[in-house]
């Protein structure tokens, strides 16, 4: 299996995925021009993991960001069902399970905070795995969500999906071990939700308190939403914050 279709098989997206695992951490180094790792450290600041607390990072791949997430003392899990992955990643120090995330393999309630970065719209039913996330995780448990997005202004929106992917893909391809499955993650970014209709479907999924923050210009964002309390019925809400340029 050289690439999956968007039709998301999970088998195919698996098999797709053990195909680059071993050229993928450096692959989308080079595509991002090293803000990969500064994506990381933003996403790791909106989880705020903390020493004690139980995180389950979801579609983890190599356990790149479960790393990062772990290092303010958290017990940090990377879960993901391309066996490949986590092989490229065994050295990495954390705890590492094979795991479906519309099945997940952990009793109710068993985490403080849950994280994907980059793994959502790989899923076959996004909601489906967030409805299943929240299960997993405490009332007033956290989720945050790192994933590419729809830049906000339309001219840089014009010339990110006309030039600016076309170029990431042909870098990926040169980087990767698989290049034909590139195609396939360019399509799924050019064809994945906005920032507003993935909160949306956050919300629908049970999750309180949706917000986001616009990375590069929006072409990333990152979603942050809590699972509601036991005794409390909170409105679901939205909102939005634009990341200064500065510090994307």
């Amino acid at each position: 299996m050289s690439r999956a279709s968007l039709d998301k098989d999970p088998r195919e997206v698996a098999a797709m995925f053990d195909g680059v695992a071993a050229g993928y951490d450096r692959a989308n180094s080079v595509m991002t021009f090293g803000f990969d790792r500064r994506w990381r450290a933003t996403t790791a600041g909106a989880l705020d993991a903390r020493e004690g607390e139980r995180v389950l990072d979801l579609a983890a791949g190599t356990g790149v960001s479960t790393e990062e997430y772990a290092r303010d003392g958290a017990w940090c899990v990377a879960a993901d069902f391309s066996l490949e992955m986590l092989r490229n990643g065994r050295n990495r120090g954390v705890p590492m399970i094979a795991a479906d995330a519309l099945r997940l393999p952990f009793t109710d309630e068993a985490f403080d905070a849950v994280t994907v970065s980059f793994g959502l719209r790989n899923f076959v039913d996004t909601k489906a795995a967030l409805v299943e996330a929240m299960r997993v995780v405490k009332p007033g448990g956290r989720l945050v969500i790192c994933e590419v997005s729809t830049p906000t202004f339309a001219p840089i929106r014009f010339v990110y999906r006309r030039i600016v992917l076309r170029i990431l893909t042909w870098l990926g391809k040169r980087a990767a071990s698989n290049p034909d499955a590139y195609g396939y993650l360019t399509e799924s970014m050019l064809t994945w939700h906005d920032q507003r209709t993935l909160g949306e479907i956050i919300a629908s999924a049970g999750w309180t308190k949706v917000e986001w923050l616009n990375l590069m210009f929006g072409a990333v964002a990152i979603h942050r939403a809590r699972k509601p309390e036991a005794d409390t019925t909170e409105q679901h809400t939205e909102q939005h914050t634009e990341q200064p340029q500065a510090d994307t």
